[in-house]
């Protein structure tokens, strides 16, 4: 009688301890399970991360150059605009005073090019600038010239208002919705307000800049959203007189940055010329 209840015990006990074995076994395969899933998360989210720090590291814009160009006249003051035309004195501008020496820049062209890294959308790009007067933030204007095939004489051939034939004294272009042309002129009438370029460059006081291509082997460029990649090269122009009305002084100090989506911006930082003796003036 005894000898049989101490095996009965015996085999309680063993039938337990597989019980409790099975037990750990079934919790260390769950918590295996876990583990393995939470650490493929991580993996994953370490890669994103990874990627993401290599672009904005790797990525970006420099600035290459930062040339001037001085007048008499800013182009917004021989512009009229309407609901439905826009007309450009030609005369009033062909009439203007010219000097030896001037004493505004009225327009600022910044020489620019991607790092290595991703490609840079232009239309997404900001431009910041800041003088002793007042700070500015530029977005893309949708004027753009593509000088990358045939080159161009003169980069700021933008800012020269002048009509197709020399005996016009106005030039007159009919607004519509969308894009109006007329010669090298261009009008952009959309809900973000109109836009008067010529040459890659805006003529009217808004807070926007144009581009001109030099270097686009891929044709990157060419549609709604410019986009620039390894080796591509432009100018982003600057209609400095309009937004810093009449212009950037002598001894003006100047200081901004490129600023693409993501990637490192690009810095603009110059003081300018006691005396500006010529129109083209190197200012970085």
């Amino acid at each position: 009688m005894l000898k049989n209840f101490i095996k009965n015990k015996r085999g309680a006990i063993g039938i337990g301890t597989l019980i409790i074995f099975i037990a750990l076994v079934l919790v260390a395969a769950v918590a295996a399970a876990v583990i393995i899933n939470t650490a493929g998360k991580l993996q994953h989210k370490a890669s994103v991360v990874g990627e993401e720090s290599t672009k904005q590291v790797a990525s970006g814009i420099q600035v290459l150059k930062v040339a001037g160009y001085a007048d008499t006249i800013s182009t917004n003051a021989v512009l009229n605009i309407s609901n439905t035309s826009v007309v450009i004195n030609n005369s009033k501008y062909a009439n203007r005073t010219d000097y030896s020496q001037y004493k505004y820049i009225k327009g600022i062209a910044v020489f620019v090019g991607p790092n290595i890294g991703d490609e840079i959308d232009l239309s997404s790009t900001i431009i910041t600038l800041s003088n002793s007067n007042k700070k500015v933030s530029l977005v893309y204007s949708g004027i753009i010239e593509y000088a990358d095939t045939n080159g161009t004489k003169d980069i700021f051939k933008g800012l020269h208002l002048v009509g197709n034939n020399d005996s016009i004294n106005t030039t007159v272009i009919n607004i519509t919705d969308g894009t109006s042309v007329n010669g090298s002129y261009i009008v952009i009438n959309n809900s973000n307000g109109i836009v008067v370029g010529k040459d890659g460059w805006v003529l009217n006081d808004v807070p926007k800049f144009g581009v001109i291509v030099l270097q686009d082997s891929d044709k990157s460029t060419h549609g709604e959203h410019p986009t620039i990649n390894y080796g591509d090269k432009v100018v982003i122009t600057i209609n400095s007189g309009t937004i810093f009305e009449p212009g950037l002084a002598t001894r003006d100090k100047l200081s901004g940055e490129v600023i693409p989506e993501y990637g490192a911006s690009g810095i603009i930082e110059f003081r300018s010329p006691s005396v500006y003796n010529g129109r083209v003036i190197s200012l970085q």
